[in-house]
């Protein structure tokens, strides 16, 4: 015989499924896999990426109080291509994504840093599975 359900048993069931739910949101920003360390090729990126971004988009751009994650599928290169670190290093960007505010142009950087940035930043959302 099956054991018949209580309300109360029902609630904290559905409970539980609903926290699940929320838990897997993928909407939520992934964080790099592994956390090892870049590749040789990329490493000079990364120490760009440091020195110039890592205060906003955090370590391994994952995102900080000031800055959103770059690691995230919102920053996957069919919808915000490489040209877009470009135009956003030079330029800067008015927010359109986050509620962090405007993103200031980056002073000091070159095309070259920046190409060199996003090579780790891609590298970074393919290990969290971005592509």
């Amino acid at each position: 015989m099956v054991p018949v359900m209580t309300s109360r048993s029902q609630v904290g069931i559905w409970l539980l499924v609903l926290g699940l739910f929320v838990a897997c949101d993928s909407s939520q920003p992934k964080q790099a896999v592994g956390g090892g360390p870049a590749p040789a090729e990329l490493q000079a990126g990364e120490a760009k990426f440091t020195a110039n971004c890592a205060a906003c988009h955090g370590n391994q751009a994952a995102g900080t109080d000031h800055g959103p994650p770059l690691v995230h599928k919102i920053y996957e290169p069919n919808h915000h291509g490489d040209s877009a670190f470009q135009r956003a290093a030079a330029n800067g960007v008015k927010a359109h994504h986050w509620e962090f505010g405007n993103m200031p142009k980056i002073e000091g950087v070159t095309p070259e840093d920046v190409d060199q940035i996003v090579k780790y930043v891609r590298w970074l959302q393919r290990q969290a599975g971005i592509q």
